[in-house]
């Protein structure tokens, strides 16, 4: 089936398995977070049921329909256009078995889906609180990087709200928001379990967090080493380019 694309669109080989995603060029694509993201999920257990929350492009299905078991991903976006470009790739991918791609509001996600309906989660949330930070004038971009249409409090109720008893929930943020969401997954019974700093390099300060929570666990969080990117001479890191090797892009 040959695959339609508007002006602004190409579609981007992931090196992985023969993926591809079709992305839009004056849009939101998708940076080294998802792809750490998809990296620190990647352990999800065989069978599981797996929702993206804020799927965008849809990169994270994707990606994760090659790096786990998980017999259904299912990827929540709010914005038609953009839910419909996913949609493409999935057909692109010929991964309509697994993969689906809702295009809804995940505020109102309880009109579609039970209580505890996900054994796992993986979510890049907007980083920016509503008011701060450069307003991009592009609606898609604003969406994804600021609380404009959810905010963080609302992802992690959502979350509650979806996963199973013991599940999981992975997520991929700046480190300037993380009071806040520690506070937000204690309080929705999400207990932060590993936690991972992302640092451009030795000397510099973390840009990106990565944690994983579980549903109505006892208390005990893991800090792990840091995720260095580049080396001093600028080159990527050993485990950057094992991370890259294994997932493509």
């Amino acid at each position: 089936m040959e695959t339609i694309l508007n002006e602004d669109e190409r579609i981007d080989d992931l090196e992985l398995k023969g993926l591809k995603i079709i992305q839009n060029k004056k849009g939101f694509c998708f940076g080294i977070d998802s792809i750490l993201l998809s990296n620190y999920a990647k352990e999800i257990k065989k069978e599981s049921k797996i929702v993206d929350l804020g799927t965008g492009t849809g990169i994270l299905p994707i990606l994760l329909s090659a790096k786990t078991k998980g017999t259904k991903i299912v990827g929540i976006e709010i914005q038609k256009e953009v839910a419909q470009m996913a949609n493409r790739s999935i057909l692109l991918n010929n991964l309509q078995d697994r993969i689906e791609i809702v295009c809804k509001d995940i505020k109102e996600i309880k009109s579609i889906y039970e209580p505890n309906s996900f054994d796992a989660i993986v979510t890049n949330p907007p980083y920016k609180k509503q008011g701060t930070g450069a307003i991009n004038r592009l609606e898609t971009k604003i969406i994804a990087r600021h609380e404009i249409a959810a905010s963080l409090e609302d992802f992690v109720r959502i979350a509650k709200y979806l996963l199973k008893d013991q599940g999981d929930i992975y997520i991929v943020h700046r480190p300037e928001r993380l009071v806040d969401l520690l506070s937000y997954l204690r309080k929705y019974k999400l207990e932060p379990k590993t936690l991972r700093f992302v640092q451009a390099n030795q000397e510099k300060e973390p840009n990106l967090v990565l944690i994983k929570a579980t549903k109505n666990a006892k208390p005990f969080l893991k800090i792990q080493k840091p995720l260095i990117i580049y080396k001093e001479n600028g080159s990527y890191t050993k485990e950057i380019l094992e991370i890259y090797h294994e997932k493509g892009v």
